[in-house]
């Protein structure tokens, strides 16, 4: 026989009768593991079916992955893109299949209820997650919109390099001496970007100076004959010259040309063009004049003594 553990108490009745009253403490801990056995058991087919629900979710997420990979595969949608539509997709599929598993396990949950929690989860992480919420939403809208595509060369608040990868919540930019910068989405979006290979041409320029002695009509001549005769210089698009300022020394032309638009293109570009007008220059015998410094006396100053303090210059 199995022995039980009881306590007997002694309590009076207002009447002043008393009784004894034996408390079956095992007894009662025993009925409480009963019933919560009866209540597992009530529920294991709730479970079951809850995991098959989760199942047949995970079954149809994947199909329609692929379904939604198909559809986009014809397109031009970036990667990047892509790979968003398909979160999107398998994110909505499981959000209802949880759903619907939750309410098949506790039957007094609505669909109402789900949602008003849904709600009030969505609003608190907001608040607390606000800068990657709001780097997500921007790269969301950096990829749906065309502009800035992987290889570009950009430029957004001081950093300048290629965009290698662009995800939900930060873009790769490769500076142009090798540094990787991973820049948030938010700072791209809301600030403005140029983008410097957007078309695969772009213009060029430099400044070149000649002597005030120079006739200019002819100096002109002889830059744009040199500029257009290199094979780097879009001709079709025409050569710029204009006389734009009167420097200390000399009078100063802006050239400007079309070439490739990659940082490296506008390098080698600028490089021949210096070098053929310089020997174009030099072989019109026209002057790249250095600065001139020119000293003027209020009176006038002898010869002799002008030599004599030179003289004594060390």
């Amino acid at each position: 026989m199995q022995a039980t553990q009881t306590t007997q108490t002694t309590q009076t009745t207002p009447a002043g009768e008393t009784y004894d009253q034996t408390v079956n403490t095992f007894s009662t801990l025993q009925d409480q593991l009963v019933d919560m056995a009866e209540g597992f058991v009530r529920a294991v087919p709730g479970l079951v079916i809850a995991l098959f629900i989760l199942l047949l979710t995970w079954i149809i997420a994947k199909f329609a992955v692929r379904i939604a990979d198909r559809l986009t595969a014809g397109t031009e949608i970036r990667p990047s893109l892509k790979q968003l539509i398909d979160t999107i997709v398998r994110l909505a599929i499981w959000i209802v299949g949880l759903m619907i598993a939750l309410i098949v396990v506790m039957p007094g949950m609505t669909p109402a209820s789900l949602l008003a929690g849904l709600g009030i989860g969505a609003v608190a992480i907001g608040f607390a997650f606000q800068d990657i919420f709001e780097n997500f939403l921007a790269g969301v809208l950096i990829m749906v919109r065309e502009k800035m595509r992987i290889g570009d060369v950009i430029e957004c608040e001081g950093i300048t390099g290629k965009v290698e990868h662009i995800t939900l919540r930060e873009t790769h930019v490769r500076k142009l001496s090798g540094e990787l910068s991973v820049v948030p989405n938010s700072i791209l979006f809301k600030n403005p970007v140029e983008i410097f290979t957007d078309k695969e041409q772009r213009r060029h320029e430099v400044v070149v100076g000649v002597s005030y002695d120079t006739q200019l009509d002819h100096a002109a001549d002889v830059i744009r004959r040199a500029v257009e005769g290199l094979d780097d210089v879009l001709a079709s698009k025409g050569v710029d010259i204009f006389a734009q300022e009167f420097n200390s020394s000399s009078v100063d032309f802006l050239v400007r040309w079309w070439a490739g638009s990659t940082p490296r293109d506008g390098w080698e570009s600028k490089d021949k063009v210096v070098r053929a007008i310089k020997a174009a220059l030099d072989n019109a015998g026209i002057e790249i004049p250095f600065p001139y410094v020119t000293h003027t006396f209020k009176e006038a100053v002898p010869v002799g003594q002008l030599g004599d303090t030179d003289r004594k210059t060390p």
